[in-house]
């Protein structure tokens, strides 16, 4: 059975300093992404679940962070949610693989989260297929990340090292225990600022989640 590799504890690793965190908030709140700061993944899902109305539509990216949290169990098992995965999973691909797309790039929430914030108030996700990053862009009504604070870095450049020197090995071995393939960063989005005031919120918590 394959396993993570074990890679030694780097400054992408490290949670964000509370300065650091405080000049993220400021520079993302300027570029219309809202922010919610928690200390632990109790308090971040306490708060999601606030955000989220009864019985809304969502979809859930897939993400480790979202899993390590017990989100993605809530809203796609839990039916107190209408979610757009359980009802994907039920679809035949074959014969209605446009249709699956279509419910998973338009959902009125999507929740997920991303692989690098800069204190300049970008954020960089890497997808292998892309099959997130349209929604997150803009064809989602409203997007919900949460992010763990070791995910902050300085620059963009500092962002695009972390995702080729740390996210990638990690997703890599993940991949290959999950689905018998490599990934790979074939696909980027770099957001620099919300045009739709209102549509977007960080959950950024104080604790090692995701990679």
């Amino acid at each position: 059975m394959l396993t993570t590799p074990l890679i030694e504890t780097t400054k992408f690793a490290i949670l964000a300093s509370d300065a650091q965190v405080e000049r993220t908030v400021k520079a993302l709140e300027i570029n219309n992404i809202h922010v919610i700061v928690t200390e632990n993944g109790a308090e971040a899902k306490k708060r999601l679940f606030e955000i989220i109305p009864a019985d809304a539509e969502i979809f859930t990216s897939s993400s480790v962070t979202l899993n390590a949290l017990g989100i993605t169990e809530e809203i796609d098992e839990s039916g107190h949610y209408n979610s757009v995965r359980a009802k994907i999973a039920l679809m035949d691909r074959k014969t209605q693989n446009r249709e699956m797309q279509k419910l998973g790039s338009t959902p009125e929430y999507m929740i997920g989260s991303v692989h690098a914030v800069t204190e300049t108030g970008h954020v960089i996700i890497a997808s292998k297929t892309g099959s997130q990053l349209a929604g997150y862009a803009a064809s989602a009504a409203n997007l919900i990340w949460v992010v763990g604070t070791q995910k902050i870095v300085s620059t963009l450049e500092d962002g695009m090292e972390r995702i080729e020197e740390y996210t990638l090995p990690l997703e890599n071995a993940r991949a290959l225990n999950a689905y018998g393939v490599e990934s790979s960063i074939d696909k980027l989005l770099i957001v620099k600022k919300e045009f739709a005031l209102g549509r977007t919120t960080m959950i950024l918590v104080k604790e090692n989640l995701g990679f």
